[in-house]
């Protein structure tokens, strides 16, 4: 029997598929942009066919906390949850519902997160009604990284269900909590006591800011732009932004071995959701706000030396979801009866490589009437009422329309998608959709 692991799920907001080395991305003229990220890459596992649950942040961090499709609960039909709906009663992860982090507590986990939880304000709302028991960062889907302010300008970094201000620049301070809490709960995991980490990068999200352009922020808000950088940013400073999380990552895999903890824990680490402005999606089109592959495709890595073998390479297709069961699988943990999960676990490919068991992965939005399904190389999506069918094997950049070459394995995917759409709950009427975000690449009639 395994023994039970410590936790460290890793998400960075907007990154896109091939932002990181181990994923085919170019250095920066700094040199590697991600040498910490690839190192645990190198010596665990990549997944070349995972995916988000939705191409934008708040409805994906929905199906993270509960392992089933977000579209279950009504605040993930938001794209995403906006800063103007603080104190919405019903725009949020609901306090009653099972969790990722609730349920790994009644495991026997401690449980914390460190960075960005964007489901939901108080007082309705919290990471602390949720399961965590620590929690530090923004509650919003996006702040300043120095003034730590939201959207609408209004301060946002909280400590537990309190705001406080603390200056400091914000992927910075979320590495600092985070190994600070690895500190703390080192001697009780040495005891057989886990910990289960949520470490939610806000970066590279925009505004574009390193750790060295605090007068940049003070610009935006003297200019009263928030943290709306539509004027600036460039690939340099993209690229300073993932490196400045990677430092963070690799100070935390040296507390982690410090303390003699490495072997024993899984560190999972992912993106919200595809890219942005500077992203390099390659070979993929489109991103964020789109169900192409750019805007769904994101890097999966997971590294466990006690149970993966290094310089593992998969295709195995898998979602946000998946990877929230196959964390509560190995906690110990078990599903609530009425609240069955919807993702599949995959212990069985963290253990064996070779092990592959392809469901088919199901995906819409409000935006432009989106759907999308993935079963196996095939690949069925819809924009603005127009069908495509591809072959992702053959043409990941999603080019050629199959849609009038093979009508039967086009219809018998709407049927699916069809079959599956009817058994959740429809998008409500007064949904919202953020119009702050392009459509680069977008299939267009």
């Amino acid at each position: 029997m395994l023994k039970r692991p410590n936790i460290i799920f890793i998400v960075a907001d907007d990154l896109g598929y091939a932002d990181l080395g181990c994923y085919g991305g170019r250095n920066a003229s700094f040199g590697a942009v991600s040498p910490h990220i690839d190192a645990l890459a190198a010596g665990g596992l990549k997944l070349t066919q995972g995916y988000s649950n939705s191409p934008v942040c708040s409805p994906t961090r929905f199906a993270l906390m509960t392992a089933r499709y977000q579209y279950r609960l009504r605040g993930a039909a938001e794209e995403p949850i906006r800063t103007a709906t603080r104190g919405n009663p019903d725009l949020g992860l609901p306090p009653s519902h099972p969790t990722l982090p609730s349920l790994l507590r009644e495991a026997g986990y401690r449980t914390a997160l460190m960075g960005k939880w964007h489901l939901g304000y108080p007082p309705h709302f919290s990471p602390l009604k949720s399961g965590y028991e620590e929690f530090f960062g923004p509650m919003s889907g996006g702040v300043d990284y120095f003034s730590h302010c939201g959207a609408n300008g209004q301060h946002d970094l909280w400590f537990g269900e309190a705001e406080r201000e603390q200056p400091g620049y914000l992927t910075d301070l979320i590495s600092d909590y985070a190994v600070d809490y690895i500190d703390r709960m080192a001697a009780g995991a040495q005891q057989d006591t886990p910990f289960f980490l949520s470490l939610h990068y806000t970066a590279p999200h925009w505004p574009w800011e390193t750790r060295d352009d605090e007068a940049l922020s003070r610009e935006l808000v003297e200019n009263k732009q928030a943290i709306y950088h539509l004027h600036g940013g460039n690939i340099e400073s993209y690229q300073r932004m993932i490196h400045h999380m990677d430092e963070g990552i690799g100070r935390l895999v040296e507390r982690l071995q410090a303390h003699g903890l490495a072997d024993d824990t899984l560190i999972v680490f992912t993106s919200d959701n595809g890219g942005e402005r500077f992203s390099d999606n390659w070979p993929l089109v489109g991103g964020k706000m789109d169900l192409t592959e750019g805007g769904i495709r994101v890097p999966w890595v997971a590294h466990w030396p006690r149970v993966i073998a290094p310089a593992g390479e998969s295709r195995q297709t898998c979602m946000t979801m998946d990877w929230s069961a196959t964390m509560l699988e190995i906690g110990g943990a078990t599903a609530a009866a009425d609240y069955p999960w919807d993702g599949q676990s995959l212990l069985p490919l963290l253990q064996d490589v070779a092990w592959q068991d392809d469901q088919p992965l199901f995906w819409r939005m409000n935006h432009r009437g989106q759907r999308a399904m993935r079963n196996g190389d095939w690949k069925y999506l819809r924009v603005d009422g127009v069908d495509y069918l591809f072959n992702l094997r053959a043409d990941e950049r999603e080019r050629a329309n199959l849609a009038t070459v093979l009508p039967e394995r086009l219809q018998a995917m709407v049927a699916a998608w069809e079959a599956w759409n009817a058994s959740m709950p429809p998008i409500p009427g007064d949904a919202t959709v953020s119009l702050c975000y392009t459509d680069a690449d977008m299939p267009q009639r």
